[in-house]
């Protein structure tokens, strides 16, 4: 039996991935996104449906023609600054199309439903290990809009019986292996890609806000999966709720984190480039230290991350960065 599911957002940097994890774990992904910020040429593996989440007749002939057997919800708008900035976009964007998705769900009968939250949710509570329980005190739209999803996933749970499972983490980092799809995000703002960029010419050089923090070295300490690792766990979320398990939240992240200093030191190591580097200033509102931990996806899903050292990840966010880009 063919079992399509819906990965919305999937030409973006994270769906992407997860639509090849999906076909190599036997199902056909089926990508809906609008293309904002996803690029066609990363639909690889599986149906490739343009659309809008904003436009519930779009998404009603979607689930008619494919009638997935769950949802992989992706795509959002994810610039903490200009949530900060404009946040009626990211409650309008983020929050208003995923309750038209999770209607147009519902009432297909598409009742299993993974969802890519955020750590974000918990706002600044710096240097302490996050997990499951930590209060969610969101500080911006972004996080805010997000942990919002989570609430009406809860809540279509108990009036509909739609069955969630709940990814939180922070930083994803790397790029397939194979290096046939990757990252590529237009503004890019994450260090990795940012840094290979300045090693690569891209761009003249690689902004260090601040080095002053209370850390070992007084760079920011954040916390990175691989990609790889990240939408792995997404396919053992999916068949968690395959086989029949209720609804739950899992954090997905290192335990540790690394500080800026630290990626950097090993960029060079892996690519045996310098990095071109500016001493900024802080910036506002940026945590010491943000880190979660994943004991309960390991645990309970089986979860194993592979590549989310550091070595790995910028070993392959460069494979990605000198090959032919999206875009590029």
């Amino acid at each position: 039996m063919t079992k399509h599911v819906l990965v919305t957002g999937g030409a973006g940097y994270i769906g992407s991935h997860a639509c090849k994890a999906l076909r190599n774990a036997g199902y056909v992904p089926v990508t809906f996104d609008s293309l904002l910020t996803g690029w066609e040429g990363a639909v690889k593996f599986g149906p490739f449906e343009q659309g809008d989440l904003a436009d519930r007749a779009r998404l009603d002939e979607v689930f008619a023609k494919w009638k997935p057997v769950a949802v992989m919800h992706f795509a959002a708008l994810s610039l903490v600054g200009e949530s900060m900035k404009d946040p009626g976009k990211y409650w309008r964007t983020n929050v208003l199309c995923a309750l038209n998705l999770i209607e147009a769900a519902v009432a297909a009968n598409c009742k299993q439903f993974v969802f890519s939250s955020t750590c974000a949710t918990y706002g600044d509570q710096d240097g302490v290990l996050l997990d499951e329980n930590a209060r969610q005190l969101p500080i911006n739209a972004y996080g805010g809009s997000k942990r919002a999803i989570e609430d009406m996933l809860r809540d279509f749970g108990a009036s509909d019986g739609l069955r969630s499972v709940i990814f939180r983490y922070f930083n994803v980092a790397g790029c397939d292996p194979e290096a046939e799809i990757g990252e590529n995000h237009e503004p890019e703002t994450h260090l990795i890609p940012l840094m290979l960029d300045a090693i690569d010419g891209r761009r003249p050089a690689l902004t260090v806000f601040g080095s002053d923090y209370p850390t070992p070295d007084g760079t920011c300490i954040r916390d990175y999966v691989h990609v790889s690792d990240l939408v792995d766990a997404h396919v053992l979320g999916l068949k968690w709720l395959e086989d029949g398990k209720p609804s739950d939240v899992f954090c997905l992240g290192s335990g540790t984190g690394f500080s800026v200093r630290e990626v950097i030191a090993k960029s060079r190591a892996v690519t045996n480039r310098d990095v071109p580097i500016i001493e900024g200033e802080r910036r506002p509102g940026d945590a010491a230290s943000l880190v979660c931990g994943s004991t309960k996806a390991v645990k309970e899903l089986g979860w194993q991350p592979k590549r989310s050292d550091l070595e790995t990840m910028i070993a392959d966010a460069w494979r990605w960065h000198q090959s032919p880009r999206f875009g590029a």
